[in-house]
């Protein structure tokens, strides 16, 4: 039987001290570091994930302003938003809540936003500094992930470890950063041909695809370290890509849904939200 990793309460250890910097620098500098939120209607989980992230904003005091965008909003509407809030001296960071409506382009909504508001490594300077190594903010996801396994003090260095899903906010990056942190990484995907077999072979395992159910016990090696970054509602519940309870059993560690990844995500923006502020100063 596996343990738990409890992602809300490495959160609330976190979110504490970043609460404290927060009123520290209100305190000393007479400045609300503030978060500006995009979303465009029509992605449940989105809907989810900005709600709870509001909630964090509110309890660790951080400035907050989300902008709630009609599905039928312009590409270039959308971009002179972000234009504005770039220039805005009151908006630190700046988060394009993704997927987007398929008539407006990802890829140049992420060449918009200032990479020094960036909060979620979305534009591409941010992406190559993430793929050189070099610094920069880092996506929250991926980073909040690498954080709660570090956090349960999971070597990372030398492990094999498979990251399932191949997009550019959480696969790709979380297994950039894997990489960074020197295991041995195989990303897989729709294409791949029998995934079970490249997953036995793992130590860690991270599925963000967004298939509830995706990965099973007979998938899972002994002792495996299972993070489970995958949501999806399903009749109102947020459901993770793992077999949760029978994955248990086989697991050395492994993230629930939820209470594990999404409230490492929140608090890793907040942390961005404040790089981006003492970067920016």
């Amino acid at each position: 039987m596996g343990i738990i990793m409890d992602g809300k309460k490495i959160a609330e250890g976190i979110r504490a001290k970043l609460a404290e910097e927060i009123r520290k620098i209100e305190a000393e500098k007479a400045v609300k570091p503030t978060l500006a939120t995009i979303i465009v209607e029509g992605d449940p989980s989105s809907a989810a994930y900005v709600k709870n992230k509001e909630k964090v904003c509110i309890q660790t005091g951080l400035g907050s302003v989300t902008y709630n965008l009609p599905m039928n909003t312009k590409e270039e509407d959308l971009i002179r938003l972000i234009e504005e809030l770039n220039i805005r001296k009151d908006i630190h960071g700046i988060l394009v809540q993704v997927p987007l409506p398929k008539h407006i382009n990802e890829n140049k909504i992420a060449s918009i936003i200032d990479y020094r508001k960036d909060v979620d490594c979305f534009n591409p300077e941010n992406a190559g500094r993430l793929f050189r190594g070099e610094k920069c903010l880092l996506p929250c996801t991926p980073k909040g992930i690498i954080r709660l396994i570090k956090a349960y003090g999971i070597e990372i260095s030398g492990k094999k470890a498979a990251v399932v899903g191949r997009s550019n906010i959480v696969g790709k990056p979380c297994a950039m950063m894997l990489l960074n942190n020197n295991a041995t990484v195989t990303i897989c995907h729709s294409k791949t041909f029998n995934l079970k077999s490249q997953l036995l072979e793992c130590d860690i395992i991270v599925s963000a695809v967004g298939k509830p159910g995706l990965i099973t016990a007979d998938m899972v090696k002994e002792g495996a370290v299972v993070i489970d970054a995958g949501t999806t509602m399903v009749d109102g519940k947020l459901k993770g890509d793992v077999d949760f309870e029978k994955v248990l059993e086989k697991a050395s560690y492994i993230t629930p849904v939820p209470g594990g990844v999404g409230a490492m995500t929140t608090t890793m923006l907040i942390e961005n939200v404040l790089e981006a502020f003492n970067n920016y100063e």
